[in-house]
């Protein structure tokens, strides 16, 4: 943010590769293909992997946060 990002996604702890990889594909395709802003990208993202039962563990998902302006 102190370089002039709009918006940061985080993680709030180590996370697992695999699953961090499966997010971010998931965040970027709603930006990239539904037009979401990205804390509702994070949001359907994260949403996606609670259904699938790979990644329907918190462990995967839940210590992405994103970080920013809100409008």
């Amino acid at each position: 943010m102190y370089a002039g990002a709009k918006d940061v996604a985080v993680s709030l702890w180590s996370v697992n590769d695999a699953g961090t990889s499966e997010l971010m594909k998931r965040f970027y395709q709603q930006i990239l293909e539904k037009g979401l802003n990205p804390v509702a990208a994070m949001r359907a993202a994260q949403l996606g992997m609670m259904q699938t039962e790979q990644w329907e563990a918190p462990y995967y998902w839940a210590a992405f946060v994103v970080r920013g302006e809100w409008r």
